[in-house]
């Protein structure tokens, strides 16, 4: 007699996020993303591309084949096109990701990795504390 699966028996994690993944994806969505790809990316970052390269750039997304990075400054960006070959080549022997393109983004100074940007606040809204009111 065949179990009956009950939505709230465990399921293994790749499973779950698999269909996470799935979920989040649009139907028209080009190029599968699985959570073993998004998992080696993320997970094993560090270990394909070296510490070196891994404090000045980091991952933020990838869709299907194509990888988008943050760079810490604008001299990464360059470097990045000079070791994009072998950057694909340990992303597959080490993560078993395969990489087509990437795409590099420039992190603005004073913001941290993947944030969004602060709001901006309104000078009419904003109290006085003791430390900010001038002397007269």
């Amino acid at each position: 007699m065949a179990r009956r699966i009950d939505r709230d028996d465990p399921v293994p994690l790749d499973d779950a996020l698999g269909a996470v993944v799935r979920a989040l994806r649009p139907p028209s969505a080009t190029g599968a993303t699985s959570a073993a790809a998004l998992g080696g990316v993320f997970g094993r970052w560090t270990d394909a591309v070296g510490e070196g390269i891994a404090r000045h750039v980091q991952p933020l997304k990838l869709d299907g084949t194509h990888l988008v990075v943050e760079v810490d400054d604008p001299a990464w960006a360059t470097q990045l096109t000079f070791v994009e070959a072998t950057l694909r080549t340990r992303l597959r022997d080490v993560a078993n990701v395969v990489v087509e393109t990437f795409e590099v983004r420039v992190r603005r100074p004073g913001r941290a990795t993947g944030s969004r940007p602060d709001r901006a606040m309104d000078p009419g809204t904003a109290r006085t504390t003791p430390a900010t009111r001038r002397r007269r």
